[in-house]
């Protein structure tokens, strides 16, 4: 069968408001991001992967990557602490993937500790040299997924540098580095987008169509992340305010292929 699809950026570029699965630990594996696809989502991403990992073990590469020629359009995302680890894991997984992403929004301790995540907002320079060198080894556009700093003049410069070495899109999780449930500062989200030329993806909090529509109004965002939302209703982008029972069923069959093939085979 032959699959058909744009690019990120030509979704960018046709869409208003380009509907993503955010990059999930755990969960936005092959299985759930085919799932999101059959309700609305035009791109999905893997969960957070390790960039040392994948280029050190292909054992790593085979566990924590996977897709197929249906799983488009798909964004990579990777951790890395170092330009020369991102630059060689890109180069590795250009050819199975249509776009690249590098987390700087991750707060959990772990990844502070390591100097990845969210530490990297705070060294915008160690940003700019992991996308220049990511450009260099790759045709596919390279993003960053970022969480605001505490002083939005810095989140404002990091988004302008970032433009400057040609990241292709910028999304952006509306709280800071401390923050977990405190409501998402939308504003800042707002100003880094009259701030940049290139899309801006808003992130954090957006658990229905509804909420992605209303970010959409005030922010005039190009395209909305969500996350928590998604894995309460994985249809709701397609228009449903809760998951329906085909969903579900969807869901099953999703499993069964992608997780327990050799049973799917023998069932069907």
């Amino acid at each position: 069968m032959n699959h058909t699809f744009d690019s990120p950026l030509e979704l960018f570029s046709k869409k208003q408001c380009v509907k993503i699965c955010a990059p999930m630990v755990r969960y936005s594996k092959l299985a759930f991001r085919m799932l999101v696809r059959k309700y609305g989502c035009d791109i999905a991403c893997t969960p957070m992967i390790m960039a040392d990992s994948f280029i050190q073990s292909k054992k790593a590469r085979d566990s924590e990557f996977t897709t197929n020629h249906a799983d488009r359009p798909l964004v990579v995302q990777f951790a890395s602490n170092n330009a020369k680890d991102f630059a060689d894991a890109v180069e590795l997984v250009s050819p199975f993937c249509d776009g690249i992403d590098l987390n700087c929004g991750c707060p959990q301790r772990w990844a502070l500790g390591q100097g990845c995540g969210a530490y990297l907002i705070r060294h915008p320079e160690i940003v700019v040299d992991m996308v220049q060198q990511a450009r260099s080894r790759t045709d596919l556009p390279v993003s960053i997924k970022i969480r605001t700093c505490d002083d939005i003049k810095d989140t404002i410069e990091l988004c302008r540098r970032a433009e400057h070495v040609k990241a292709s899109w910028i999304t952006v999780h509306g709280r800071t580095t401390k923050q977990r449930a405190e409501p998402v500062n939308n504003e800042v989200v707002k100003m880094v987008k009259e701030c940049v030329s290139i899309p801006v993806v808003a992130n954090g909090d957006i658990r229905s169509l509804h909420d992605a529509e209303s970010i959409h109004q005030f922010s005039r965002v190009d395209g909305v992340m969500a996350a928590r939302g998604m894995l309460s209703n994985p249809a709701m982008f397609g228009c449903h305010p809760t998951t329906p029972v085909q969903c579900i069923r969807d869901w099953v069959r999703m499993l069964m292929m992608f997780v327990f093939p050799l049973l799917y085979r023998r069932l069907t």
